[in-house]
């Protein structure tokens, strides 16, 4: 009876040094990771926010058996993804605040052995180095049933959330990477184009700094005719004054449309040119102009195999259907090229 007595004191004993233990420790915790990927804010910003995005990209849908929902209007303050799963317990990430294209703060709410968790999740977006640094951080304080339970575990807050969001950061640089690098390509045919006036710069430049150049240049012009009240009729276009694949050069013009001709006083950097009425072979680009090469070789392509022939005397140009300084997503930028033929 006296060894019974013993074992249930010396029980008690540890039960109450586990308790103070536990309680003395300290709850506060915070875990924190990030990456710098080389995509815009608004669209990393937009990728996450959009919970429906997070099955593509997230590393919790990687775990075995899980099963994640979202329940809410998925890119909206009150939204959430809600699991279950096999390997880890049930629980939920609910968006508590948006800040566009800066911050997302989530709820985490988590099953444990012993009751539920809580923590604050919050995403910061950087604009950094030409990408945007995308940080993670996970902090709360532990009540003592949280603290009793992860003392109770194998794992803490760090090993099991860390390599989640490891992972899900790499998972969703890759995905956002893909959706930027979309691109198509579709020869619409021959048509006829208007022509008109524009107010145009010219340089020259390598073919792979066309594109690059001409922004500055597009902007230029905007400049010269709002300073002197010249009106906009149409999107900026590129026209190819020379242009020469095989050396990887050309002389081209940047132009903004304008609804009449315009005199300019002598030794302005910026003139007006008209463009004739022509027939042209017409194609559109839908992605980046890093692939306008390829869009070029389709168009030349079509008409080589239509009989067509290249009219010597015109200048090929394109048209910016799109700005990229308004869009950032690059898979979403159209240009259209025209060739004019015979």
């Amino acid at each position: 009876m006296k060894i019974l007595k013993y074992l249930l004191f010396l029980l008690l004993i540890v039960f109450i040094a586990g308790s103070i233990y536990v309680a003395t420790k300290d709850g506060a915790y915070k875990v924190e990771t990030g990456k710098l990927i080389n995509a815009p804010a608004p669209m990393l910003y937009r990728e996450v926010a959009d919970l429906s995005n997070w099955k593509t990209w997230n590393a919790w849908n990687a775990i075995e058996g899980m099963d994640m929902n979202v329940t809410g209007e998925a890119m909206a303050e009150g939204s959430a993804i809600t699991w279950q799963a096999d390997e880890i317990r049930d629980g939920s990430i609910a968006t508590t605040a948006l800040v566009p294209y800066s911050r997302i703060e989530q709820l985490l709410n988590m099953q444990t052995i012993i009751g539920e968790a809580e923590g604050e999740i919050t995403w910061t977006f950087t604009p950094e180095d030409g990408g945007t640094r995308v940080n993670i951080t996970l902090e709360g304080n532990q009540s003592f049933k949280e603290k009793l339970a992860f003392s109770i575990q194998d794992d803490d807050l760090a090993d099991v959330f860390l390599p989640i969001f490891t992972a899900s950061l790499e998972n969703l640089e890759e995905n956002v990477i893909r959706k930027m690098e979309a691109y198509s390509i579709n020869v619409d045919g021959v048509t006829e184009h208007g022509g008109g006036y524009y107010m145009y710069t010219t340089t020259a430049a390598r073919m792979g700094e066309v594109n690059t150049r001409a922004a500055s240049m597009i902007a230029q012009v905007k400049v010269y005719m709002e300073q002197n009240n010249i009106s906009i009729s149409g999107r900026p276009l590129i026209i190819y004054n020379q242009r020469n694949d095989r050396s990887g050069t050309t002389i081209f013009s940047t132009g903004v449309p304008t609804p009449s001709q315009v005199i300019t006083p002598a030794g302005s950097e910026i003139l007006n040119g008209y463009l004739e009425p022509q027939k042209v072979v017409k194609t559109t680009l839908k992605g980046h102009h890093k692939n306008a090469s390829e869009a070029w070789e389709a168009t030349y392509r079509y008409i080589e195999e239509n009989g067509l022939i290249v009219d010597p005397q015109g200048q090929p140009f394109e048209i910016l259907i799109t700005d990229p300084t308004e869009v950032d997503n690059p898979a979403l930028w159209v240009t259209e090229i025209y060739i004019p033929v015979e």
